[in-house]
């Protein structure tokens, strides 16, 4: 009986000891998908990865778009003081980069005119390798680098009103693609996107306006040749285009790569002080056949007695000249 008892206990225990090596031996199944994670779409990510290798290959050229003239609806009323409020204005045809100016494009006019680097701080220097692709976006450009370079080109930076109709379309729609938001159609705040900074630039189709303008909504903020005024849209265009506010800030306009929050539009404006340079801010250009461009409120409120707050350039060639001599002195620091 007890040896009876003994076979028993070493056949379990044989059998105990060979479970691990059976499982070893026969693999493990995956461990099941968290249902309450973030859902990413493969074919975003598939797509973001074969732009980012083919993007990569060749410097891109400079494309411009023919905006047409005509009226498009600027502001909203869905968003924050300065957005609003909302009113149809009147534009001259006019011309837009298709895309932001790109490290490639930027240091050809560096080489060429001897003009400084888009260097960070020092402190900053590690984050290059991850912006400095060909095709990315040109970054650590302040307002006056931009306004160099465009007129290096023939061209000017694009007033607040010209961005955002080539952005926006001419039917007050919220986003390039429509009036749905979606966190994954751009290069925003999102690591799911398949980027951790700037995308090359095209990289997202869906961020492309109806004229086929890329990347208005993320992967930079964007210079805009306008200072920035926070009524400006209660005010005649005829005298935005020529004031400067008090704080002396230039306006931006987009999201950055770094981008998040739910009150992103595609109308959000923002400014800064025109030396500044920061990984987040770029530029694109603008030209027309008449610099002197019109712009023209067709409809919309306009609050009269905010022209006392701020400071109107009567003479809009004095006004340049200021311009130009800011742009020269900051010129020389590096």
């Amino acid at each position: 009986m007890d040896t009876q008892f003994k076979l028993i206990f070493l056949f379990a225990v044989l059998f105990m000891t060979s479970l691990p090596i059976v499982g070893i031996l026969k693999g493990t199944d995956p461990p099941p998908s968290d249902p309450g994670g973030v859902k990413v779409r493969s074919s975003q990510m598939e797509k973001v990865s074969r732009l980012n290798v083919t993007t990569a290959l060749s410097p891109i050229k400079e494309e411009m778009v023919l905006i047409p003239g005509g009226n498009f609806v600027q502001g909203t009323h869905h968003g924050g003081y300065n957005e609003g409020p909302e009113r149809t204005i009147a534009l001259e045809a006019f011309w837009i980069n298709r895309f932001e100016v790109t490290n490639h494009q930027y240091f050809e006019f560096v080489r060429a005119t001897g003009h400084r680097k888009p260097s960070p701080p020092s402190r900053y220097a590690k984050r290059l390798t991850q912006l400095r692709g060909p095709n990315q976006p040109v970054t650590y450009v302040s307002w006056y680098d931009a306004d160099a370079y465009c007129r290096w080109k023939g061209k000017r930076l694009p007033t607040e009103a010209e961005w955002e109709k080539a952005m926006r379309g001419a039917d007050g729609r919220l986003w390039p693609w429509g009036n749905q938001s979606d966190r994954y159609a751009a290069n925003l705040g999102e690591a799911e996107d398949g980027f951790e900074s700037s995308a090359p630039v095209g990289s997202f189709p869906q961020d492309k306006s109806v004229f086929g303008v890329y990347d208005g909504f993320g992967n930079l903020m964007e210079w805009a040749a306008d200072w920035y005024v926070e009524q400006a849209y209660r005010l005649p265009l005829s005298h935005t285009a020529k004031v400067a506010d008090r704080g002396g800030y230039k306006t931006l306009r987009g999201a950055g790569y770094n981008s998040r929050g739910i009150d992103l539009r595609i109308t959000n404006r923002s400014f800064m002080v025109p030396n500044f340079r920061d990984e987040t801010i770029g530029f694109r250009c603008a030209s027309s056949d008449n610099s002197d461009a019109r712009e023209e409120v067709v409809s919309g409120p306009i609050a009269s007695g905010d022209l006392e707050k701020i400071e109107v350039v009567e003479n809009e060639k004095d006004g340049q000249e200021n311009i130009d001599n800011h742009t020269s002195q900051h010129y020389n620091v590096e």
